[in-house]
């Protein structure tokens, strides 16, 4: 029996099929994760969203239209709440990780190796929030160009020209970085 799509699991899962529910979040829960938490760099904050994302999931599932991909809606939720925390930030936010970590490296640790890692991640932090954004998209998600453009509200052109600056700028970080090590 051939393996059921994204879209298929979000068709049963709006049926009350939960097994299709758990297999989507399986997929989809690590690069869910690292997408939240390189955007902000705090993993309690990280978990606090990640789970109000995947509430979201659950309420919104009869309103799902199997003709956007499941990733892109689900990135598209993600990107919403993680505008609307940034309007809403609450200073001294406490809550406690939970474990909803998943070790597997995700593509930006696959690239990455020794001492590098920490100022590569150390360079993405620093990004401006805009290129950070639709760098971790591409990274994490995989989705198109076009997609990006829409779950982001920019032109595709636009989105080109943020991963343009955001790989340059990550590249002077690394290099600066190496030649500082050097001296």
């Amino acid at each position: 029996m051939p393996e059921m799509t994204d879209e298929q699991l979000m068709q049963s899962y709006a049926k009350d099929d939960t097994q299709a529910f758990d297999t989507l979040y399986n997929r989809h829960r690590g690069s869910l994760y690292r997408y939240l938490k390189r955007q902000l760099n705090d993993s309690a904050t990280a978990n606090d969203l990640y789970q109000g994302v995947w509430e979201k999931v659950i309420r919104a599932r009869r309103s799902y239209r199997h003709t956007t991909p499941f990733s892109a809606w689900l990135f598209t939720i993600a990107h919403n709440h993680l505008v609307d925390h940034y309007r809403r930030k609450q200073p001294g936010y406490d809550a406690t990780s939970n474990g909803l970590a998943d070790d597997r490296p995700g593509p930006v640790q696959d690239a990455m190796s020794g001492e590098q890692d920490q100022q590569l991640l150390d360079a993405i932090a620093k990004l401006p929030l805009e290129q950070k954004n639709t760098l971790l998209l591409k990274l994490e998600t995989g989705l198109k160009m076009e997609e990006i453009a829409k779950l982001t509200g920019v032109n595709r052109e636009t989105v080109k020209s943020r991963l343009r600056y955001a790989v340059n700028k990550l590249k002077g970080s690394v290099k600066a970085a190496r030649d500082q090590h050097d001296e």
